[in-house]
């Protein structure tokens, strides 16, 4: 079943079934979404039973992505011994595997189900913030629950956008776009640019934004994170003032032992402490920090956030 898209909207994700993806070369794929669909249905203490079970099958496997992982806690944690590392490493794969497994039922379970699913806690600075006529930029650094913070949130703040890259299988693109504007929202490609996301601050939607991806030393500034320093682009103050919106960080943590997630909102940044390109990245990294730090072993630690170094400082990803 395919829909139409309007011009104004060819810069979203185009969320139109085509027959290419019934290709051959796409089964292993459909066999993966098809797994997904029976894990939505799956009793959540047995899904994450068996996650615990797989992820020592992955921890054994992901080689790379791992020792990516360990490179950023050694350099973000220094003074963690090597056996708090390994621990926290696997509790990390653990989740990942646990929110795998499930996020299919954020694409085919109803509305109530999603509700009990995620707690929302926090939701006054949200409605504090369109009492004053405000738009809101939510930041949200790459955690394993992003996903379930961003559809929780659109169920009663709708519209919402937010900006992603393309995956290279052409299938997981259109599962993923498909699951992320299910309620609603938009998801424009990087292509789009800033216009596209201040047109939508100006017109009151909220937008999804992830400050932590280290995107290159162009227009990057350096700012403390955590035991070293990262390459942050200061983006977000700008357009906050210019869209007339307010910054409220979030975190998302899923409770093992409730097998339910925590989604809070938190207060907003004040806008004096993003004056300047310096303030606005130390002050969008101490947001990324206490974030993190609420649930480190959820945080997606193989993304290779120090990519970007100062100058005369070697690459940690060797």
């Amino acid at each position: 079943m395919t829909s139409k898209q309007s011009p104004s909207s060819s810069k979203y994700f185009d969320r139109r079934f085509e027959r290419g993806l019934l290709h051959p070369k796409h089964w292993p794929t459909w066999l993966a979404i098809g797994l997904m669909g029976v894990f939505a249905f799956t009793p959540v203490r047995l899904r994450d039973a068996i996650a615990s079970v797989l992820a020592r099958v992955v921890f054994r496997l992901a080689k790379k992505p791992i020792n990516v992982a360990r490179a950023n806690l050694g350099c973000c944690f220094p003074d963690k011994s090597s056996q708090q590392v390994e621990l926290l490493l696997k509790e990390n794969v653990r989740s990942f595997v646990m929110v795998l497994l499930g996020q299919a039922e954020l694409l085919v379970r109803s509305t109530a189900y999603i509700r009990r699913r995620v707690a929302l806690h926090g939701f006054e600075h949200v409605e504090a913030a369109k009492a004053q006529g405000q738009a809101i930029i939510f930041i949200m650094p790459h955690v394993w629950g992003i996903d379930y913070a961003g559809l929780r949130l659109n169920l009663d703040l709708s519209p919402m956008v937010t900006m992603a890259k393309a995956h290279r299988n052409p299938l997981f693109n259109w599962f993923n776009n498909r699951m992320r504007s299910r309620f609603g929202g938009n998801v424009y490609m990087r292509e789009a640019g800033i216009r596209a996301l201040l047109g939508e601050l100006k017109q009151g939607n909220s937008f999804f934004y992830l400050p932590d991806e280290d995107l290159g030393p162009k227009n990057s500034v350096f700012a403390p994170f955590f035991a070293t320093t990262k390459a942050t682009l200061p983006v977000v103050g700008r357009l906050a003032s210019v869209g007339n919106a307010q910054v409220l960080p979030i975190k998302i943590g899923y409770d093992t032992q409730a097998h339910q997630f925590n989604l809070t909102v938190m207060p907003a940044i004040l806008p004096e402490s993003m004056a300047g390109k310096e303030q606005e990245a130390l002050a969008l990294n101490q947001a990324v920090e206490a974030v993190i730090s609420a649930f480190p072993e959820q945080y997606m630690w193989f993304l290779k956030i120090l990519k970007t170094r100062p100058e005369g400082q070697a690459s940690i990803y060797q």
